[in-house]
C-alpha cells in the first residue's frame, strides 16, 4: 500500500477527526470521549483510541488514583492534524443543511 494512503486512511476515518477535534481542549477520559462523539460505540471508540495512538497522534495515561481512571490527550502531531482538519470540519457543520436538503430532494426522486 502507498505510504500516503496509510496517512489518508487516519485522515479519512470519521472517528478518528471527531475523536481529535474533542480533545483540542485538553485531555478527556474514555467516559467524557464517549458523551462527546455522538453515535460512537464504546468498541468503535476503544479501536480508535488505540489506532491515534498507535499513530503517535494522542497519548494515553493511566492515573493511579482509586478507582484508577485513563485520559487521552493530543501530541503535538495530534494537535497538528486538529489544525489541519479544523477547516473541514468547520465547512461540514456549516454545510450540513444544505446536505441534508440535497439528500432529501434526491431521495425523494428515487
Amino acid at each position: 500500500m502507498c505510504r500516503t494512503r496509510a496517512v489518508l486512511d487516519i485522515v479519512g476515518d470519521k472517528w478518528a477527526l471527531l475523536v481529535v477535534r474533542m480533545l483540542k481542549d485538553g485531555p478527556l477520559r474514555f467516559t467524557e470521549l464517549k458523551r462527546a462523539v455522538d453515535g460512537i460505540s464504546q468498541r468503535m471508540l476503544t479501536v480508535t483510541l488505540r489506532d491515534l495512538e498507535r499513530d503517535g497522534l494522542l497519548t494515553r495515561t493511566v492515573h493511579a488514583v482509586m478507582p484508577p481512571h485513563v485520559s487521552y490527550e493530543l501530541t503535538p502531531m495530534g494537535r497538528t492534524l486538529r489544525e489541519a482538519a479544523a477547516p473541514l470540519l468547520e465547512w461540514s457543520v456549516r454545510h450540513m443543511p444544505q446536505i441534508d436538503a440535497a439528500r432529501a430532494a434526491y431521495d425523494e426522486r428515487g
